[in-house]
């Protein structure tokens, strides 16, 4: 049993988010079976992103394609749309239709700019959704080119995230009231509801409003470092006992270019420097020796393949290779325990299964009981 055995979800098939979305749910159990066009859907042998999924075809264009996914709606809890505004009302597939058929239903709509505002009906992707909220901004030194990393802080983080969260308190509310809901699940509401930690630090006055003039962005313990062998190291040592350790393993402790306020702006600059000078000299290896069994807060910049090797990572197997896909291992963890992914599905694959089931004995045998 998994926490979402009783959920049963119905995605349009689509990109990035809206799949990230119904595969995460599947991977705590829910019951997903998307819809895809022939010739959508990843990979011959099944996208990453269709792990533990039904897959089937429909061509929502027609008649019999409609038919298919109004029948699959009687019985679902939650649909997954990520089609432009007005896509899936002029298919005849909109949350009134739908609705009418499932009162109970929690209609997801995934858009990079939301269902209303001027810039609803344009195309965009993750980079632009994050730069328009607010969120690309800080995301890189002063002197250097805002850059997000790759579909996670729009695409994910804003988008597949704040979906899911409210698919499930939709199917919530609709289990005690038996009233479902529609889902306006923009990236940019969520990348910019991400920023509210951040806006509290400015009301308190750590975040400025130019770049370069933060402690995040401009401090020499909140800094990311070169080493010797052209790999990064990261700090974060903020907090006045860390910082004190700090300097006393790099062996700092009573430099005067370190001494007095640990916060003292003007002496940030040639800390900066000195301490980008001593990375420099070792390898990243040598400081993850020395830094990573203290609470300095230290972090290596490993890259994916290279995080699945680390100890840690390792120990807690937050890495797999399943089907001969390096992969991540479904998040987070109930009763101290990481589920396993789930095989992802051949598009298509449950088309005649579900076609069958269908004309035999109606929706509710679609689903799994």
């Amino acid at each position: 049993m998994k926490v979402l055995d009783s959920v049963r979800v119905l995605e349009i098939g689509g990109l990035g988010p809206g799949p990230f979305c119904a595969m995460h749910l599947a991977d705590l159990g829910a019951d997903v079976i998307s819809v895809v066009r022939k010739g959508q859907g990843g990979a011959p042998t099944g996208s990453l992103l269709n792990r533990g999924k039904r897959s089937v075809f429909a061509d929502l264009k027609t008649e019999e394609g409609r038919q298919l996914v109004l029948a699959l709606v009687q019985d679902a809890d939650a649909l997954i749309e990520g089609m432009r505004p007005g896509v899936m009302e002029r298919l005849g597939l909109g949350p009134e239709e739908c609705m009418r058929i499932n009162p109970r239903l929690v209609y997801g709509r995934m858009t990079g700019w939301g269902q209303s505002g001027p810039l609803a009906p344009r195309a965009g992707h993750d980079a632009n959704y994050a730069a328009v909220s607010g969120a690309l901004w800080g995301s890189s030194p002063a002197d250097a080119r805002p850059v997000s990393p790759f579909a996670v802080l729009g695409d994910i983080a804003g988008g597949a995230m704040y979906l899911m969260t409210g698919l499930l308190s939709g199917i919530l509310q609709a289990r005690a009231t038996g009233r479902g809901t529609v889902v306006d699940a923009a990236i940019v509401d969520g990348a910019a509801h991400m920023l509210n930690l951040n806006l509290s630090a400015r009301q308190r006055g750590v975040v400025a409003d130019e770049r370069g003039r933060s402690m995040y962005d401009s401090s020499p313990f909140y800094e990311t470092y070169v080493c010797a062998d052209g790999k990064h190291v990261t700090l974060g040592a903020i907090e006045p006992q860390f910082y004190a350790l700090l300097l006393d393993t790099l062996g700092l402790a009573g430099d005067p270019d370190f001494a007095g306020d640990q916060w003292d702006k003007a002496a940030w600059p040639a800390r900066r420097a000195r301490l980008a000078a001593l990375f420099l000299a070792q390898p990243r290896a040598h400081w993850q020796a020395l830094l990573e069994p203290t609470d300095v807060c230290f972090g290596a910049v490993l890259s994916p393949v290279e995080a699945a090797g680390h100890p840690h990572m390792r120990a807690r197997g937050v890495y797999t290779e399943h089907q001969g896909v390096l992969q991540v291992v479904p998040a987070p963890r109930f009763g101290g325990e990481a589920y396993a992914p789930g095989d992802a599905c051949v598009p298509g694959a449950h088309t005649g299964q579900v076609l069958a089931r269908l004309a035999e004995q109606g929706a509710k045998a679609v689903w799994r009981q």
